[in-house]
């Protein structure tokens, strides 16, 4: 096992009726700033609910907050946060909107280009404390100080991390997941199920305890995440995926052990120069890659075709190719497409899919650093 330091300081306050312990842990004299994206919150109740719980604050509004968030929006909600003197910012929806918030807590106090904080990894100081109600469970940003920003006028996605940026607390509670059109609900559970697998689908380091705590996420994701869809109103479904999903990315699984990140740095550039929602692009990216990166990954493939889907084959290549398929069938499962082809994406468009990735400086991707950009080619080529 490696060497490593592990802090989380979210407070998580899990279950039904956990809002109404966020009265509790604002700052004295709250100037709130409430953000949200686009509007389901007044469709299912959760926005009433939350206004309630601030009663007694004061609340500034912002809403609009995009799917993979977008800095020019985000630069408004800074701007609203600096003129009302804002000393808190409660964030209400799914890791867009978490993310978002803590982008906005670390601009809010810089002096310069706050893009600078995302491309050029600039220190900044003083930011706004965070807080977040989650209402879709997938990117686990509620527990850590992660923050994925898009820039449309760049074609760039790009992001930063910071523990003083982490939320103070968080409300999970189940109920407020009842709503989420079955897309959500998809594209939640393949996020959490990527984020294990980047962290642990690597090289073994004698780190059985992180294994088994990935694998039992895996276990829970791929056992739950259809019943979510099958059954939206099944509360112990929701909660089993909710937790999970945090679990999958609070810092907790990849201590001590390498960790790889090359499916959703590629995937990153189908969002900027496509469109496409960010689970979908770990679903095209991730099978081709565990093709073309088999070998580096064999024990650990093994492994996971094994322990989380149960494959017994003697043949290594065969265990290999059986569970690479495992993990297709399950995205498909999950209603989500694993080629580029299912979503008018040519193979002539992973040129500059390719160029974008050396224009970003991500030519050597993977636990190894080895995903260069012949190699990311042919897992684009791989799953068009």
């Amino acid at each position: 096992m490696l060497n490593f330091t592990f802090k989380n300081q979210t407070e998580i306050l899990f279950g039904k009726g956990q809002l109404s312990e966020v009265s509790l842990r604002l700052p004295a004299k709250a100037k709130v700033l409430f953000l949200y994206g686009g509007g389901s919150i007044k469709k299912n109740g959760i926005y009433d609910k939350v206004n309630t719980a601030l009663e007694g604050a004061d609340v500034i509004e912002f809403q609009g907050v995009e799917p993979n968030p977008e800095f020019e929006t985000l630069m408004k909600a800074v701007q609203v946060a600096r003129e009302n003197d804002v000393n808190f910012i409660l964030a209400v929806g799914g890791g867009s909107v978490i993310d978002g918030a803590k982008f906005i807590a670390a601009a809010v106090n810089f002096e310069g280009d706050p893009w600078d904080i995302l491309i050029k990894g600039a220190a900044f100081e003083n930011p706004l404390p965070v807080g977040a109600v989650l209402t879709l469970p997938a990117t686990g940003s509620e527990s850590n100080g992660n923050s994925v920003v898009n820039r449309k006028e760049t074609s760039q996605k790009r992001a930063f991390s910071s523990e003083t940026v982490q939320p103070v607390f968080a409300v999970l509670d189940p109920e407020f997941t009842y709503s989420l059109p079955p897309r959500q609900v998809s594209n939640g559970v393949v996020d959490a199920f990527v984020h294990v697998i980047e962290q642990y689908l690597t090289y073994p380091v004698n780190a059985p305890l992180q294994d088994r705590f990935a694998e039992g996420i895996l276990q829970t994701l791929v056992q739950e995440g259809p019943k979510a869809l099958a059954t939206p109103e099944d509360y112990d479904v929701r909660a089993n995926v909710m937790w999970s999903a945090t679990m999958a990315l609070n810092g907790l699984i990849g201590k001590g052990v390498p960790q790889d990140w090359g499916t959703h740095m590629i995937g990153h550039e189908l969002t900027a120069l496509h469109g496409l929602d960010h689970a979908v692009t770990l679903a095209i990216v991730l099978p081709s890659l565990m093709f073309v990166q088999r070998d580096k990954k064999q024990e650990k493939i093994l492994q996971l075709g094994e322990r989380v889907f149960g494959i017994k084959e003697d043949d290594k290549d065969k265990a290999i190719d059986l569970t690479i398929k495992a993990v297709q069938d399950f995205f498909e499962s999950m209603q989500i497409k694993t080629r580029l082809s299912d979503y008018d994406i040519e193979k002539s468009a992973i040129d500059g899919l390719v160029e974008n990735l050396e224009r970003n400086g991500l030519t050597a991707l993977g636990e190894h650093g080895d995903i260069d950009l012949v190699k990311a080619r042919e897992i684009l080529t791989l799953a068009a």
